[in-house]
């Protein structure tokens, strides 16, 4: 049964989720900035936490706009915020480094006593890709303060967040500090394993796999995989069979996901008869292909050009009821793109806009497929469309389209767009800006130069988006 998200004043009609979703974003995007609340507030919105939550996941990439989305709902009667809210909120504001704010929800988190371990994690997560080491310790020792005593997951996520960081010699320094308090699983000495391997250092890894075996911690099927992927990552490709072939011999069978692990480096590697075996002997195994280990057949023939067999490998998908993603159709229009056959591109695209919603890789491969061979007027269209779907573009998308546009000497056109692209909070690289600004000066237009940048300053003063 729908739930009911919104009843219009005219009207006791229940509307479907994703209308309601498709409604509320279509405000706003086109709503000002001072005027979203009273737009919000005309509507005759009613929210749910799963509509709230689905509208900043979409806007996440635009985090003080969804911030305000966010606020406003949290202003309306008989309604709380849920836990998952918070955590996708506070992840968009770490992302934009509006971390006042961030600490402000977490303390009315502490204030409704709905805080818990993933809310830290969350932080210390983003810390950490922020190349805020210090701050995402911070974060794990001042739990106990916030009332969330840290636990082995606390600590696996600390050490994961500094791993997936690159900082792997911080988690190995803090886990040797503290594995008498927290006694570590397979999963702490995973995390390790991977970090050590993209460092890439194969000795520590292999050290801490050992460490893991002495302390009498058996590897999972995730240990493995990580063992595999290291090693493939390296260049270890033999070494890597033999470790499948190690832990099927444990009784612990190798995934859908090792496999494609292996499929995907024979196909990096060039030797695309290895690759087709090894996803024959999976398939003989009696493990069924997912669609990452179908990408990774994929991109092996793309990547060879032997596009015929990537289309069949597709067609196979179908029949066999494995939906193709994003993925699987970026991975086909990578390679036709690269072989000049745009016009064979942009069918596929059409192809591929009939059963899978595009991401923002294939927005940007197609405008910028476009721009590059002078169809600006394509490129247009499928940035219309883009906005037509509601789909939020990144910093990417906008610079490429800003870029065409300036190319062609559509200086007005690039104008308007980067001041969309400021007004949803995402700030313009210094290439893209740095050009308009050169045409501009050109044709002798200071002042609307002026008026940019004073946009762009105020952008990096109170940054939107990173």
């Amino acid at each position: 049964m729908w739930k009911p998200f919104i009843r219009p004043y005219s009207s006791n009609e229940i509307i479907p989720t994703s209308d309601a979703a498709k409604r509320v974003c279509k405000i706003m995007v086109s709503s000002p900035k001072v005027g979203l609340e009273s737009a919000l507030d005309e509507s005759g919105i009613w929210v749910s936490p799963d509509l709230t939550e689905e509208i900043i996941k979409r806007f996440e990439n635009a985090g003080m706009l969804a911030y305000r989305f966010f606020e406003w709902v949290g202003k309306q009667r008989h309604y709380s915020h849920s836990v998952r809210a918070y955590h996708t909120m506070i992840a968009s504001l770490a992302k934009i480094r509006q971390y006042q704010i961030m600490w402000e929800l977490v303390n009315s988190m502490r204030s409704k006593g709905i805080l818990n371990i993933e809310t830290f994690s969350v932080i210390m997560r983003k810390y950490a890709r922020a190349k805020k080491v210090d701050e995402a310790i911070y974060t794990f020792n001042v739990m106990d303060k916030y009332g969330v005593p840290p636990n082995l997951a606390a600590f696996n996520s600390l050490l994961s967040a500094l791993c997936k960081s690159k900082n792997v010699r911080k988690a190995q320094e803090i886990f040797d500090g503290m594995k008498d308090r927290f006694l570590p699983d397979s999963k702490t000495y995973s995390i390790l394993i991977e970090g050590w391997g993209r460092d890439p250092n194969l000795p520590k890894a292999r050290a801490v796999y050992q460490e893991m075996i002495d302390n009498k911690c058996e590897p999972d099927v995730v240990t493995y995989g990580i063992m595999v992927d290291v090693l493939c990552k390296l260049g270890r490709v033999e070494e890597a069979v033999n470790v499948v072939r190690e832990m099927d011999s444990r009784g612990c069978p190798p995934t859908s996901f090792i496999y494609s692990v292996l499929v995907h480096t024979y196909g990096t590697e060039e030797r695309i008869e290895d690759a087709v075996n090894t996803f024959l002997e999976m398939e003989r195994n009696g493990v069924q292909a997912d669609v990452v280990a179908y990408n990774a057949l994929v991109s092996a023939f793309c990547r060879m050009n032997r596009l015929e067999n990537a289309f069949r490998v597709l067609q196979e998908m179908e029949n066999k009821g494995v939906s193709p993603n994003a993925r699987t159709y970026n991975i086909i229009l990578n390679s036709l793109i690269t072989l000049g056959k745009n016009d064979e591109a942009y069918k596929f695209f059409r192809k591929m806009i009939c059963c899978c919603e595009p991401d923002s890789d294939t927005y940007t491969m197609m405008i910028k497929m476009f721009c590059e061979n002078d169809r600006l007027d394509r490129a247009l269209k499928v940035w219309k469309y883009m906005g037509k779907k509601q789909f939020m573009p990144t910093m990417h998308t906008f610079s490429v389209l800003i870029n065409g546009l300036c190319e062609k000497g559509e200086v007005s056109q690039a104008c308007v767009l980067l001041e969309e692209m400021i007004e949803k909070g995402i700030r313009p690289p210094g290439s893209t800006f740095g050009k308009l600004r050169q045409l501009l000066l050109k044709e002798g237009r200071e002042d609307v130069l002026d008026f940019l940048t004073e946009k762009v300053n105020l952008l990096i003063k109170e940054p939107l988006c990173d």
